[in-house]
This record gives structure tokens, sequence and C-alpha cells, in this order.
């Protein structure tokens, strides 16, 4: 069966039956610090510090970037631009969000996207956990 293009190939070898263990193959892998073809959680992969902002980076090109964060209460990242859209998705806790002059607080299961070229910031007002994507221009 022929591959379409862009997808990575993934080669699932059982070396015995009924055994729980599998070699995984992967060529052309793009993500990085996550495990492919295996259910997970997002937010069980990046862990809360005390008095920090974790961060663990899963894709970073000039096309996109995706980003795990945990932040401690009080933490933030100051007032800043992005060269692409940055999307926020909040997995756990909450944050509050200032996109120019609009200040909005999300929760988890809650999304927001913050404009290329308008200055945002984030802020745990309790500790928060988010998946960040970035996508840049073409």
């Amino acid at each position: 069966m022929k591959k379409p293009n862009g997808l990575t190939s993934i080669t699932l070898n059982k070396t015995r039956p009924n055994t729980k263990q599998e070699d995984k193959t992967v060529t052309n892998k793009i993500m990085k610090n996550i495990d492919l073809a295996t259910p997970l959680s997002l937010a069980a992969l990046v862990s809360y510090q005390t008095g920090q902002i974790v961060s663990r980076t899963l894709v970073q090109n000039r096309a996109v970037s995706l980003t795990l964060f945990a932040f401690d209460t009080n933490e933030e990242i100051s007032s800043h631009e992005s060269k692409g859209d940055a999307m926020v998705q909040i997995l756990d806790g909450k944050a509050k969000i200032t996109i120019g002059d609009s200040v909005h607080v999300l929760s988890a299961g809650e999304t927001v996207v913050m404009p290329a070229g308008v200055p945002h910031a984030l802020e745990a007002v309790e500790p928060f956990k988010m998946l960040l994507t970035v996508i840049f221009p073409g």
C-alpha cells in the first residue's frame, strides 16, 4: 500500500505472540519528547515545580511549534509578540491571558488564539498546564 506524502511510517514488530512488549520503529520522526503511536495524557507529560515554569517542546520548526507548559501560581510570561498565531489550550488549572487590551481567564478545557503581532501575556491564577501551538506564516 502506498503511503501518502508527509506521513510518518510506523512499523510495529511483535517479537513473541501474547506479549505486551512491542518494538516501535519510526522513520521521519518530526515530534520529539513524546511517545508515538501510544495513547497518553498531555497534562501528565509536564509536572508542576514550585516557583517555576516548566516546558517540554514537542515540535519546533519553521512552520509550527508545539510546547507543553506547567506554571506554578503567580508565575508569568510577560507581554511579548509572536510572528505566528498562537493557540493556548488549557489542560489543567486556571490562567489569566492578556491579548492586546483584553483580559481572559481560562480554565481546563478552554482555548484562545493569540493573533500574530498582537502583544500577549500569561499569568497563573492557580497552577495550570497548557499546550501552546504556534503556526508561523509560510
